[in-house]
């Protein structure tokens, strides 16, 4: 109660009746130590006592509750009730659970416009800020929940990172919307803009869908990259089973979320820690997961910067060469029928993990969160008849992935498009050259491109744009205006998981270092077979070299700040965009400090 001064009386210590139980920890092990172990401690430990913490929750192991929580979207909004679940979870383990927030960008908000430049920058600032208040305050174990695009992959980065026994959770999709008979996304809305400036869709009946697209909290709800990511959480072993299922409004998800707080204090005894899960078997499993559902190119990625954490060299190169060779399985939109929703009904990602175990298309003693193996967690697991979502290896969608990697003389370095739910694999055109999003958005919007044409998107890429924004205004307009696979487009930047259509990303080396994407002109043509993995323009090497010389490097706007010292340190699109040396040059790792 208040004593009139503000502060909360603390409750009077009980005399000790009997001897302590025998704790799972040994704190004199754990970096907690170097806050609340010791006499010279005292003013550390003062401060926990300020927030009403107990002699015995000082003692026990400190934990941090990490969310990306915001106002910003419906992504987000979620994890703050998330978060009370998981601190109970830890309570339960013998934990003291500590919450704390870092940033988020929304891509639904972003897209489109300047902002999408700090899309990816968030993913980094995520990873770095969770890794400082982990750091600072020398906690245990993490559970960390996200939300939107970017900001499962940095929470991830950061516990590999870190390599502190640690928990990942999804923090669930939105449900889908219903407009005119039929489930909706914001995909719908993005391609609504389109339609409308087709005349194919009045303003009043583009209101109606905006209104009705996105009815509650939750991210983005297909096979985007939101819940790609959340699919390569439990594929690699950092999150439970089925976590990533529930929608976000559906309360179940609390039990679920609890149920990752104790089993981050039973990591924490059995000393399991991140690095003995993120594998470069475990890394595979991530990239098969993919394929097989028709993810997100933007695993092609995260998975790489991920594996950088742990010192792993695993490249665009290695993700495609799984993604050829893995069976598409999952009918999902962008390129299917169904929503995540859908998924979750019909058995979630544990159906998919199961066919490809039983096929040998994984690798089954991979370690994860729960202490067991990935293929002793789905031991149990059949595949639901009733439905119409998944399908067996043997009936696959088709025979390669949904996602395919293209090289050749526009993209030495390599690039990657999703080809799930497309019936076309090959395209030759004349391009038509832009310098940035904005300039395509308005030659699209103002019905300057033709169909056979191949648009190229430059100067997005990492360095260039910085920051390399994602394409679905343009992209979900080409489809709106009845465009779709009659153009390709091709960029140095990336794509939304929501884009379908011939949309080739991560085209490197980009154009702000001189690749050959930055020499092209309107005209030259471009030759594209997703059947073969080749992205070539019809120009000699002699010609490519002597564009070069005449080359000059762009400077782009951002001279300062974030953006600026992105710039500065970020890498290539094929290692992941990484903006630091990773766990090969590491002389200790946190944990063991």
């Amino acid at each position: 109660m208040p004593d009139g001064t503000g502060a909360a009386k603390r409750p009077a210590k009980k005399p000790a009746t009997k001897a302590k139980a025998k704790s799972r920890f040994n704190k004199k092990k754990l970096p907690s130590r170097h806050t609340t172990v010791g006499p010279e401690r005292a003013p550390h430990r003062s401060y926990l006592y300020a927030m009403g913490l107990t002699e015995k929750e000082i003692s026990q192991p400190l934990v941090g509750v990490a969310t990306c929580w915001n106002e910003a979207a419906p992504c987000n909004i979620s994890l703050s009730r998330q978060a009370q679940a998981a601190k109970a979870g830890v309570k339960v383990g013998g934990g003291t659970p500590r919450e704390f927030t870092t940033i988020t960008v929304t891509d639904g908000i972003a897209m489109g416009h300047q902002g999408m430049k700090s899309s990816l920058v968030s993913r980094e600032i995520i990873a770095d800020s969770v890794e400082l208040t982990m750091r600072g305050h020398c906690y245990d174990a993490l559970v960390g929940l996200a939300g939107c695009d970017k900001s499962l992959p940095g929470m991830m980065m950061s516990m590999v990172r870190l390599n502190v026994p640690s928990v990942f959770v999804y923090g669930g999709t939105i449900l889908p919307g219903k407009f005119q008979g039929r489930d909706v996304t914001v995909v719908d809305v993005f391609e609504g803009v389109g339609q409308y400036a087709a005349g194919n869709m009045s303003a009043e009946e583009l209101q109606e869908l905006e209104e009705v697209a996105c009815p509650c909290e939750g991210s983005c709800g297909g096979q985007f990259t939101a819940n790609t990511m959340a699919c390569v959480a439990e594929a690699m072993g950092l999150a439970l089973p089925t976590s990533s299922g529930a929608p976000a409004a559906y309360k179940s998800r609390d039990a679920m979320v609890k149920a990752s707080g104790v089993a981050v204090m039973d990591l924490l005894a059995k000393n399991i820690r991140p690095r003995d899960i993120v594998t470069r078997k475990s890394l595979e499993n991530a990239a098969v997961v993919v394929a097989a559902t028709g993810g997100s190119t933007n695993a092609g990625l995260h998975l790489p910067a991920i594996a950088h954490e742990a010192g792993i060299k695993f490249t665009l190169d290695d993700v495609v060469r799984i993604f050829k060779k893995t069976p598409y399985l999952a009918d999902l939109m962008p390129g299917g029928k169904y929503t995540a929703t859908d998924m979750f009904r019909a058995g979630g990602v544990p159906v998919i993990i199961k066919e490809l175990l039983d096929n040998g298309l994984l690798h089954g003693d991979c370690m994860t969160v729960t202490g067991k193996t990935l293929k002793q967690n789905h031991a149990k697991i059949k595949f639901p008849e009733k439905q119409k979502v998944f399908y067996r290896v043997k009936d696959a969608l088709s025979p390669t992935g949904g996602v395919v990697g293209l090289k050749g003389s526009l993209a030495p370095d390599g690039a990657i498009v999703k080809v799930a739910g497309m019936e076309t694999l090959t395209f030759k055109g004349p391009a038509r050259v832009f310098d940035c999003e904005e300039e395509a958005f308005e030659a699209v919007m103002k019905k300057k491109i033709k169909e056979g044409d191949v648009i190229v998107i430059r100067y997005e890429g990492p360095k260039g744009g910085p920051g390399m924004r994602e394409m679905l205004s343009t992209t979900s307009a080409l489809y709106g205006l009845g465009l779709g696979e009659k153009v390709a487009l091709i960029t140095d930047g990336r794509f939304s998981g929501g884009t379908r259509g011939f949309c080739i990303g991560h085209v490197g080396p980009e154009a702000a270092v001189g690749g050959p994407i930055g020499l092209l002109k309107d005209g030259d043509m471009i030759s594209i077979d997703a059947k073969k993995g080749k992205l070539d323009v019809d120009l000699t090497k002699a010609e490519l070299a002597r564009r070069l010389k005449k080359w000059k490097p762009r400077k782009h706007d951002y001279q300062s700040g974030a953006l600026w010292r992105y710039a500065q340190t970020v890498g290539n699109a094929r290692d992941g965009a990484v903006v630091h040396p990773g766990g090969k040059a590491e002389t200790h790792v946190y944990a063991d400090i």
